[in-house]
């Protein structure tokens, strides 16, 4: 029996729940995508899939709205792919384990992929339906938004002929999304020699965070792992000698990282004063972090003695030199949006390997120049410790656009709805938006979409009251896009 039969409307679950059952993290997402082309021939309607698996499926308009213009709806089909510690979960060849309780659907340990499968369940029910009146829809189903919008930049433009666009990617019921953040991820490369040393090996695991989405929460006052291993380990250095043999934290750039573990090597004698400093340090961390992360976790294990090939002295010191100095969090708030962070960066993923250090912050802003302004201070941080920059995935801001008449007539439409405005708003996270914009001259757009928590985290809900609500809502604005 499906999980979520019962959950309203009916036939966007379906295929939610259906879209949960195929492996779909980014960059693997060959599957889904032949699963949606293979959907389109089922139900006799044109596609296109290019080369990196981008899918856009045609659908002609019903009676009456033949001479309306095309609608373009859009979304992503690939997922954050994160889970708790102790849950076993392959996301390459394991389908989602889906629950329905309190009103929301989770995944039992996993992220949910609510962001953005909910915008797939929309698109496939609206294409096999019989009896929703809409103009002609062109239905852009992306790849790999979530490392950097990758599918959205290679999408070949020419063959969308709409320019009034729906982008289902928001999550927040009740706000209209009409400009978003640009951003670029920010590849530091610090090489590191090692030497042979003997002592007590311990490993130091920072656990228990909220994390989060490193756009839409970046300003909750969330702690970052990476982070404050840095501030752990130099404050140890000012107090005990030891030696790095590995540290890692995070898996994506783009999320607020939950957990970072990291080896050391140290003179047993000290052992019982780093204890006492590991409890000092996580009572000073829970207070500093109230609120949010009351969790913080700072365990100490002992793994024996032996020798081990550790960082050398010089090495050691460029590593740590960047996690301390590396920028974090929100680096300027929006001078024109109120409560709008224009600015910030996230260290989302750490490694030290055999012969360097991996570091990949996630900057954002809504301003250009802003945003390579700080991506030129990790440039500058990442060349002064020896090391090499890479930037990959840039992708622009989506700029507020003033005139915009599909705005203004969802505005209305709501209104008539709900008997209330929506809110008009600007977010700090990047969509897809800002690529079509630049790409398609004369683009009109909106992003919307029903009420999720805690994306690209394992604790992810999607709320089923508000993906109904949405679903009717997208229904009236299509009905009401006849001219």
């Amino acid at each position: 029996m499906a999980v979520l039969e019962n959950c309203e409307p009916k036939r966007v679950f379906h295929y939610f729940e259906e879209i949960c059952g195929i492996p779909h993290g980014s960059g693997n997402t060959k599957q889904i995508s032949d699963y949606l082309v293979s959907f389109a021939k089922e139900h006799n309607l044109e596609s296109v899939q290019d080369e990196m698996n981008n899918v856009v499926i045609y659908k002609p308009a019903t009676e009456g709205y033949e001479a309306s213009p095309t609608v373009i709806l859009q979304g992503h089909m690939d997922m954050v792919c994160e889970k708790r510690p102790d849950v076993e979960h392959d996301f390459t060849k394991d389908g989602l384990k889906l629950s329905a309780e309190d009103g929301y659907v989770s995944a039992n340990g996993t992220t949910l992929g609510g962001d953005d499968g909910i915008a797939v369940a929309y698109m496939l029910a609206l294409l096999e339906s019989t009896d929703i009146p809409h103009p002609a829809l062109e239905a852009v189903f992306t790849v790999d938004e979530e490392i950097g919008l990758l599918g959205a930049e290679g999408l070949d433009c020419s063959v969308l002929k709409g320019r009034r666009m729906i982008n289902l990617d928001s999550e927040a019921e009740g706000s209209l999304w009409v400009s978003c953040a640009g951003g670029l991820a920010a590849n530091t490369h610090i090489p590191v020699r090692r030497v042979e040393a003997e002592g007590m090996i311990l490993q130091i695991k920072i656990c228990g965070l909220m994390g989060g989405h490193s756009g839409a929460e970046i300003d909750k006052n969330r702690a970052n792992a990476n982070i404050l291993m840095g501030r752990f380990l130099y404050g140890m250095k000012k107090l005990y000698d030891f030696e790095l043999i590995h540290l890692a934290g995070g898996t994506k750039d783009n999320a607020i990282t939950r957990e970072c573990t990291a080896q050391i090597l140290v003179d047993g004698e000290n052992i019982s004063d780093i204890l006492e400093y590991a409890l000092d340090t996580q009572k000073k961390l829970r207070e500093e972090y109230a609120g949010t992360d009351e969790g913080i976790t700072i365990q100490v294990e002992n793994q024996g003695t032996g020798k081990e090939m550790v960082l050398h002295p010089s090495s050691r010191e460029r590593v740590l030199f960047f996690l301390v100095n590396t920028p974090w969090g929100i680096a300027k708030m929006s001078g024109t949006i109120p409560g709008l962070v224009e600015t910030s960066s996230n260290l989302g993923i750490t490694e030290l390997k055999e012969d360097e250090f991996l570091a990949v912050n996630s900057i954002r802003s809504s301003v250009g120049a802003a945003r390579d302004a700080l991506s030129d201070r990790v440039e500058y941080l990442t060349e002064f410790l020896g090391g090499e920059y890479v930037v990959e995935g840039a992708y622009p801001a989506w700029e507020y656009r003033k005139d915009s008449p599909l705005r203004d007539r969802m505005v209305d439409i709501y209104e008539k709805m709900y008997g209330k405005k929506p809110e008009v708003v600007a977010i700090h996270a990047g969509l897809e938006c800002g690529l079509f914009y630049e790409k398609m001259d004369g683009l009109d757009c909106v992003s919307l979409g029903p009420d999720m928590k805690d994306i690209h985290t394992s604790g992810e809900l999607l709320s089923i009251a508000s993906t109904e609500r949405v679903w009717n809502y997208l229904l009236e604005v299509l009905k009401n896009l006849k001219d």
